[in-house]
This record gives C-alpha cells, sequence and structure tokens, in this order.
C-alpha cells in the first residue's frame, strides 16, 4: 500500500515535538523560530505597512553617510550598550521580500548627542537577496526636548530599488519616555508608532537583540518558503544558539531527496557543508565545530532538498 505523503510529514511532525519536548528544547526552538526567517509577529501578524515617525527625517540627517562596514555601524571602542537590530524588508501583503532596499539609519550616542561632523553612528547597509538586514551598534542615549526628554531611538531612511523611500524612527519597549514624547506615543493614523516599538532581549552574550521587520511599497521576489517545508524538509532545532565552539542542528527530511546542510557569512558565502548526500524520510542531526578563524557573528544554516532550499535559519557566534 502506497503510504500517503500527508501522513508521513504529520508522522514525523509528530516525533519531532515530542522529541523536542523530551530534552526540554522547546524555549530554544521558539528563540530560532522568532530569530529570523519567522515573521515579527507584533509587526507582521496584520501586516500592516511600516509607517513614517511624526519628527520625519528630523535636523539631524548626514547624505553620503558610508557603508557599514561588518555590521557594525558602533566601533567597538564606542560608549554604550551593545544592541544588534535586524529583520527582514517585506513588499505590502508580505508575501514577497524586497532585496537591494537601501537602509540608510543614524542616532545619538549614549549620552543623547549626534555627531555633527563626521559620520560616526551614521552608515548605509543592503538588504541581502533574500531581504534580511543586520547591524551592531549602541543603545542611543535620551535628549532633551522641551520639558522632557526623547526616547531612545535610531533613525532609519529605507528606499527600495526604484521606489520613493520611507523615514522613519524605531523606539524600545520599556522606554519610560515613549509616552509622553509627541512621535513615539501615537497609536493611530499615519504615523501610527505602535509596531515601531519592539523589544530588546539579551541574546547571552550580553548584547540586547531585537527584531523589526518592514513593510514597504516595492518589488519583492516570492520565496515561498512556508510552501516548500510542506512536503519536502525543515530544521525544527538549533542549540546552542548563540554558540561558541559548537552547535547542533537538528533537521527533517519527507520524502527521499538528494539533501544538503550549509552554513553561510551575511554576504552569501558558504562557510561550511555539513551535509549533502540522498537521504530517506528521518530526522537527522549536523554538529557544526567552526575553524577558530571563523569571527563571531551572524550566520545562516540553509537547508536545501534536491537543490532547492526550503529552510533557514540564523545562527549567532561569540568565541
Amino acid at each position: 500500500m502506497k503510504e500517503n505523503k500527508k501522513d508521513t510529514r504529520r508522522q514525523f511532525l509528530r516525533n519531532a515535538s515530542l522529541a523536542i519536548l523530551s530534552v526540554g528544547a522547546l524555549p530554544q526552538l521558539l528563540k530560532a523560530n522568532e530569530s529570523k526567517g519567522t515573521p515579527n509577529k507584533k509587526s507582521l501578524a496584520n501586516c500592516e505597512l511600516s509607517t513614517q515617525d511624526a519628527y520625519g527625517q528630523g535636523p539631524f540627517y548626514t547624505e553620503n553617510a558610508p557603508t557599514i562596514s561588518d555590521n557594525m555601524l558602533a566601533d567597538e571602542s564606542e560608549a554604550g550598550q551593545r544592541i544588534i537590530i535586524s529583520g527582514r524588508v517585506y513588499d505590502v501583503g508580505c508575501e514577497e521580500v524586497i532585496p537591494n532596499t537601501i537602509i540608510d539609519v543614524w542616532h545619538a550616542d549614549h549620552t543623547g548627542a549626534y555627531d555633527n561632523n563626521t559620520y560616526n553612528l551614521r552608515g548605509v547597509t543592503t538588504t541581502n537577496d533574500q531581504g534580511f538586514y543586520i547591524f551592531e551598534t549602541i543603545r542611543p542615549g535620551w535628549y532633551q526636548n522641551g520639558a522632557t526628554y526623547r526616547p531612545s531611538h535610531i533613525h532609519f531612511k529605507i528606499t527600495p530599488p526604484g521606489f520613493d523611500p520611507l523615514i522613519t524612527q524605531l523606539y524600545f519597549e520599556g522606554d519610560p519616555y515613549i509616552e509622553g514624547d509627541f512621535a513615539a506615543s501615537k497609536t493611530t493614523g499615519d504615523f501610527n508608532a505602535l509596531n515601531r516599538i519592539i523589544p530588546l532581549t539579551d541574546n547571552g552574550a550580553g548584547v540586547l537583540e531585537g527584531t523589526w521587520d518592514i513593510v514597504i511599497d516595492g518589488d519583492g521576489i516570492e520565496l515561498g518558503m512556508e510552501d516548500l517545508r510542506q512536503d519536502k524538509g525543515i530544521i525544527y532545532g538549533i542549540s546552542p544558539n548563540p554558540f561558541a565552539n559548537q552547535i547542533e542542528i537538528n533537521y527533517g527530511v519527507f520524502q527521499r531527496s538528494k539533501v544538503s546542510l550549509s552554513v553561510f557569512d551575511l554576504r552569501g558565502n558558504k562557510v561550511a557543508d555539513l551535509e549533502e548526500q540522498i537521504l530517506s524520510p528521518q530526522k537527522y542531526s549536523a554538529r557544526w565545530t567552526p575553524d577558530s578563524s571563523l569571527s563571531n557573528g551572524h550566520y545562516f544554516v540553509a537547508l536545501k532538498i534536491n537543490d532547492l532550499q526550503v529552510h533557514y535559519q540564523k545562527i549567532v557566534r561569540h568565541k
């Protein structure tokens, strides 16, 4: 009797779920799903367009900022709490991502002062071929605005290829000055800031990480990852993440296929091949021990089935 593909996948997912729960790995799975690839529930639940900020560009923008090098907006010597902001740029409808989107960012230092003479804490990055962006910087300080202070914020000028830019600001949950701020406190209309107030979470290495997925008018590309996973394969667990010396990737294959599991850096360069062979439907595990010369930072694990990428997850290395 021929085995039903849906039943095979259902049984696999049931087994995978039991395996995850049995080893207490559910928090890691949820963290991995939240980190990259899975849309930010707060900003994409209703697929709302990202809004402009009520203060607009503000008086501190400087043109022709340099390209951010090695994803580091703030130099390592810059004083302040280190933070990492990452996310994905989606087209209207949230079914497509927009590669090559220019993201111009600038913000104050930890004391609330802007550098208006050079380009410190100013830079430009571009989304990769899967619509992702990322940069590391410091949490901006507060500065006085009339009788109160402006909440900590990062300015964004987001320009998809061939489309008008969105100029806005990103804020952080728990900031005591959001409620009294003219722009950050807006909850309705064209300047609604609710989806631009994000949580920051310690990644285990003393760095706070936040995810902001951007929805903007532009020409996107359809990746269809969710559909591809339905009958091909999935990465269902990564631990520990962040990691120092070794990381384990748990994945599954739903039908006999040519399978490859690889690691890429943020520039799209392959840094490791973890698996490449014909595999039968089953759960599998691979371990990666990076070369000591490989730098700290963010990487992507990509699962390919019959040469088609069906799933990817972000991982973070901290030596």
